[in-house]
């Protein structure tokens, strides 16, 4: 009996002690509005650190043909402004034929067949952005796994997730927000790992010339682009 009444009072005071703490805490303790949103929101996941996994290279649409993803399936109607490599640059820009910003909300279409890995606004003068990731022929020379990246968009027609087809409108032509005048930066990527990273480097890194890329995944003649308009 008397060990039972310790018990007791034991448990009645401890849980006088947490109501105490709890006022004492609630009147003294920071509110949620006052803490910095870095300390209550959950950051989001790094894309440098997202992988596709085996299972999922695996499961991803095969591509057997690509495309322009601007003007016509062989490019015409566009020409490219900055070719892959010039300055440093890891992909190309593609404009329709009026310059400017002629091109500002022109369609822009899946290059193949596809995955959406990432859609959305990574900053750093991006703007819209789409990566399609592409699981090509056994045996292709680039490996499993291929990625085109279509950048500066006006708009987005696709979510994460989303399986495309080749010539599937995904989106716009845009100015990333007004940086820019309007144009697509598109590029091919090689491999797995999904990340925004930069427009500019001093190696290739993981890219490949997207001309070239297109050129032999479609058949198309030596030349796929328009030449730039001439100014008189």
């Amino acid at each position: 009996m008397r060990k039972t009444m310790r018990i007791m009072r034991l448990t009645l005071t401890l849980a006088l002690a947490a109501a105490i703490v709890g006022v004492i805490w609630q009147r003294l303790g920071p509110r949620l509005e006052d803490l910095p949103d870095s300390a209550v929101k959950p950051k989001p996941l790094d894309p440098a650190f997202i992988r596709l996994t085996p299972r999922e290279t695996a499961t991803l649409p095969l591509a057997t043909r690509f495309d322009m993803p601007l003007g016509t399936e062989h490019g015409a109607f566009t020409y490219n402004a900055r070719a892959f490599r010039i300055e440093r640059h890891l992909g190309d820009d593609l404009n329709g034929i009026g310059g400017e910003n002629s091109d500002l909300g022109d369609p822009v279409y899946a290059a193949g067949a596809g995955r959406v890995v990432y859609a959305g606004n990574p900053g750093s003068g991006w703007g819209k952005m789409i990566l399609i990731a592409h699981r090509l022929p056994e045996g292709d020379e680039l490996g499993p796994v291929v990625q085109t990246m279509y950048a500066h968009l006006e708009s987005m027609k696709v979510r994460t997730g989303q399986t495309v087809q080749r010539g599937d409108p995904i989106g716009t032509v845009g100015t990333a927000d007004g940086a820019y005048l309007a144009h697509l930066h598109f590029e091919v990527r090689v491999g797995p790992y999904v990340n925004p990273g930069q427009g500019y480097a001093d190696t290739a890194l993981n890219r490949k010339s997207p001309e070239t890329f297109i050129r032999t995944q479609n058949g198309a003649g030596p030349s796929v682009l328009n030449p730039a308009p001439q100014k008189d």
